[in-house]
Order: C-alpha cells, then structure tokens, then sequence
C-alpha cells in the first residue's frame, strides 16, 4: 500500500503590476504583506517555485522531491514516461485589476529549441466577472505575418484582435500561439503547461513604482503567434448537477467541471494520471483511503494517480474544476 495520499500545498502569491485584492475578498486568500496580488500558484513545479506540502505526513517537502520518489505512482505511469521528475501541470488563479499585456506563449517545438521548456497552452474559467469585463483571444479576421506587423507598427493592433464579454463561468482554451490577454476585472482559474515563458507584445505603455516599462518580446512573438482566423473562441458547455461536464480534451490535460449538490462517487480505475480538485465555489470533504480532506473556495488539492477510488462530499452547492492527463 503507498504512503500517497491527497496533498495540499503553500499557495504562492505573486504580486503583479496589474494585480489586485480579489485573491483575498473572493477567495480569502490572505497574502499580506504584498500590496496586491495578480496571481497565485497553486500547484507548480516551476524551478524557483516548487510547491511545498501543507498536509500530512509530507508536509514540508516539495513537489519535485515527491515526484522523483514516487514516479507513476504520484502522476501515472504514461506521465511520467513523458515527463520524468517534471510536474506537467500549473496551476494558477489570476485576478486581472487592470488589463494585463498583449502575449503569446510558444509551442513546445519553438520553447525546446528557444529555452529548453515545455511550451505553454493553457485554458481559463472566468470564477468572477465584473459588468463589462472582457479579454482578447486571438485574432477577428485571418490576418498573414505582413498584416499583423503592419498594425503593430501603426499602433492599431487590437483592431484585428477578437474582444469577447465574459461573464461567470465562461471557459476559454488557449493552444500555444494564440495571441490573448485578460482583461480588467475578471478573476480566472488557469490550468497551463508547466512553463513560464511569456513573449510580451504590447503593454499599454505602462511602467513601474521606479518608472520602468516592462520588457517586450515584439521579435521572439513573430514567429510563435498562430494567424489564424476562428469561430469558437469560446468554449460552448452546458451546466448539470451532479456529474461530469466536460469543459476542454486535449494532449495537455482534460479538465471537467462538477457541479455537486451531494456526495459524488469518483471511480477512475482506468485512469493513469493524477488528479487535480480546484474549488471554485462552496465546500468540499474528500474521502480517500480514510484519509479526510476539507476544502473551502479558493483550495486545490493533488490526487495521486494510485488513488483511483474516493468521494467527494458536500452538502453545499460546490463547483469544481477537475484536471488530469489521458
């Protein structure tokens, strides 16, 4: 029998020039003493910062240490075939105070080459929504190489970028190459590749506390931005209580979304990966090997792939976010 059980780690704030307080007024995340906070990493095993365990006997130790000991039996063993001692998944929320910048994020081909990392396609669920709120994904024509440089140039980029409205709930994916930005007011839940390469395209002219404008990376994006025109930005679902909503599929990871109003039976015998819980909304007590867990809005928990049986149990309405990799 492994040791394994459901870990919870240290949340990592991250204090960003367009950050803002809704970590802590919608998810009461306490993460004084920066002045804001535009992100925090849930689940990273992103060098420099790695997630530590706050639950258990493991508390302490960090991701990686966990990943090399336990191997198929933490992430799965096709997982690990792939991916060894690197956790394959960040976990993230982000609260957009103001527009972040104009970015792409290159695929894995162009960021092994570039910067010897993953590349980064990434998904957002929009957990709150100000009136108005909105954010950029990808392009609102088929546009070449000349056209982009041309607007860019002419300082009339988002004429061809695709603004959509967002309210609660609303799901976006964001293959790797697809030119986006959040937009003010909104507070996403992110599930991305482990990778931290960002190619700044445009930052509205903003500087910084000592007068600094952030780097740009107008060259490095030319080549790693996707022209192309699409017409289903946003990811269409219907919501149903009490089962599994399939929200994106792709080679990077699965994510469902639950909507529970009573204790939901998890049996994932078939499954070589671990699990990923975000409370959204509500609360939750996981039942795992006698092992109990309770999670409140704004916690995220890691199932080790050879946990394959447990519940999920509330008496609230609770809303999840459920990821893995297939």
């Amino acid at each position: 029998m492994s040791a394994l059980y459901p870990l919870v780690f240290k949340t990592i704030f991250k204090d960003k020039i367009w950050g803002g307080n809704k970590i802590k007024t919608v998810l009461g995340k306490e993460f004084s003493p920066l002045p804001n906070c535009g992100e925090t990493w849930e689940i990273s095993g992103v060098e420099g910062d790695i997630s530590e365990v706050v639950n258990g006997p493991f508390h302490g130790q960090n991701l990686k240490s966990l990943v090399q000991e336990f191997k198929s039996e933490l992430v799965g063993e096709k997982v690990y075939e792939q991916f060894g001692d690197e956790f394959p998944l960040l976990i993230k929320f982000i609260d957009a105070n103001q527009d972040l910048s104009i970015q792409v994020h290159p695929n894995d081909e162009l960021a092994r080459s570039r910067h010897n990392s993953f590349g980064k396609t990434e998904m957002w669920y929009a957990v709150q929504a100000d009136p108005g709120a909105s954010l950029i994904s990808g392009f609102n024509q088929e546009v070449d190489q000349e056209t982009y440089v041309e607007h860019f140039k002419k300082g009339k980029l988002t004429d061809i970028l695709n603004q959509e409205e967002v309210n609660d709930g609303d799901v976006f994916f964001l293959p790797a190459g697809r030119v986006h930005t959040i937009g003010k007011g909104l507070l996403i839940a992110e599930i991305q590749q482990t990778s931290d390469i960002t190619y700044r395209i445009y930052d509205f002219d903003r500087v910084d506390a000592q007068g600094n404008k952030r780097e740009l990376h107008v060259e490095e994006a030319l080549d790693a931005i996707d022209y192309g025109y699409y017409d289903d930005y946003k990811t269409q679902y219907s919501d149903k209580k009490d089962s599994r909503v399939q929200l994106v599929k792709s080679p990077y990871f699965t994510t469902n979304k639950l909507n529970l109003t009573k204790p939901f039976e998890v049996s994932l015998t078939s499954l070589d990966s671990f699990k990923i819980y975000m409370v959204l909304d509500g609360e939750v007590t996981l039942r795992a090997l006698g092992n109990n867990s309770s999670l409140k809005k704004g916690q995220v928990v890691l199932i080790p792939a050879c946990i394959k049986q447990y519940t999920l149990e509330t008496s609230t309405d609770t809303t999840l976010l459920e990821s893995y990799i297939e």
